[in-house]
């Protein structure tokens, strides 16, 4: 517990291992931080919604709380995996332009694009009201982070021998990690439930369409990099909580 909110938030929880058998643990338990950053996203939005604000202030405020609880390192994971893949160069060549300090033209389209997605997509559920705002914003935080569980899953290799992502490269077993999406499914749907049988569905939905979108950019990564690194797991949180948020919307 302490490995997955202590490498996956901003939140003082202190990480007292660093092993395998602690990122195993930890990834299988990285749907729960992501519900937790969900839950402050979502009563940030519904206070900015209760104190008079509208839903564009509401939604600007639910997507800032995440990337401040990840200190950015998600957004700033998407951006370099943007550029990489953007680059169209070879995989070594690829991973040396996504450890750069600086942020390309891919990213910063990508950056763009991915933010005004997450805005106007909760600015159509706040319009709807606070409760459909606040159960997406969980949803989405849970999607992001199950995604990072499935992602570490055995049979996924890293693409560097150091980093994040050789750290939890492979960590959990498969059944562990369905088994854990399965539940963020489930938990989800019962938030949706608060709308109605078709509110659960939908959210269920919007799950599941989240982590496949995720498992497509981990593949394509697999194939461009020969595996996945510390920014790919941002990349893959990013997407599939963006995901998320517009499969919610278009409902």
């Amino acid at each position: 517990m302490r490995f997955a909110f202590g490498t996956l938030t901003a939140l003082p929880v202190r990480v007292t291992r660093w092993d395998r058998e602690a990122a195993r643990a930890g990834m299988s338990y990285a749907p729960l931080a992501g519900l937790t950053v969900g839950l402050c996203a979502a009563s940030v939005g519904a206070a900015l919604l209760l104190l008079g604000g509208g839903a564009p202030l509401a939604a600007v405020g639910t997507v800032a709380v995440p990337a401040v609880l990840t200190r950015g390192l998600h957004l700033d994971g998407l951006a370099d995996t943007a550029d990489g893949l953007g680059s169209g160069k070879p995989a070594d060549d690829a991973l040396r332009i996504m450890k750069r300090s600086d942020i390309g033209p891919f990213g910063v389209v990508t950056l763009l694009l991915v933010l005004l997605a997450q805005v106007a997509a909760l600015t159509e559920l706040y319009g709807a009201g606070w409760p459909h705002g606040a159960v997406a914003a969980a949803a989405a935080g849970t999607a992001a982070r199950c995604a990072l569980t499935l992602a570490a899953r055995e049979g996924v290799p890293a693409a560097r021998p150091e980093g994040l992502g050789a750290a939890v490269a492979g960590a959990v077993p498969a059944g562990p990690a369905l088994g854990a999406a399965a539940v963020s499914v489930v938990v989800c749907a019962l938030g949706g439930a608060a709308f109605g049988a078709y509110g659960a569905v939908h959210h269920a939905l919007a799950v599941l369409a989240a982590l496949g979108a995720a498992e497509l950019l981990q593949r394509h990564c697999r194939r461009r990099f020969g595996g996945i690194t510390g920014d790919v797991f941002g990349a893959l949180a990013e997407t599939a909580a963006t995901t998320a948020l517009i499969a919610t919307a278009l409902g």
